[in-house]
């Protein structure tokens, strides 16, 4: 019986835990985005690129007027570009 509540608490603190949505690119979607920034004659740090749900978020982007926050569509598509 102790065994049973055990893990029953064990399987609730789990449920409970937070669930991250932010992960690390893969080297090909990091790769396609660099370029993407490249064309846009901005620059940033790869660790700032963030997975989203719907596509992906870039913070602390340099570009040649500026610094920006920008969102891509999981297509690579500039969806947001807000100054800093």
């Amino acid at each position: 019986m102790t065994r049973v509540l055990v893990m029953a608490a064990a399987l609730a603190a789990g449920l409970s835990a937070p669930v991250f949505a932010d992960d690390a690119p893969t080297e090909a979607e990091m790769e396609a985005i660099l370029d993407i920034l490249d064309n846009m004659e901005c620059e940033m740090d790869p660790d700032d690129i963030e997975v989203e749900a719907d596509g992906y978020e870039l913070d602390d982007v340099f570009c040649s007027d500026g610094q920006y926050d920008i969102e891509l569509s999981k297509d690579f598509e500039v969806v947001e570009k807000r100054k800093e």
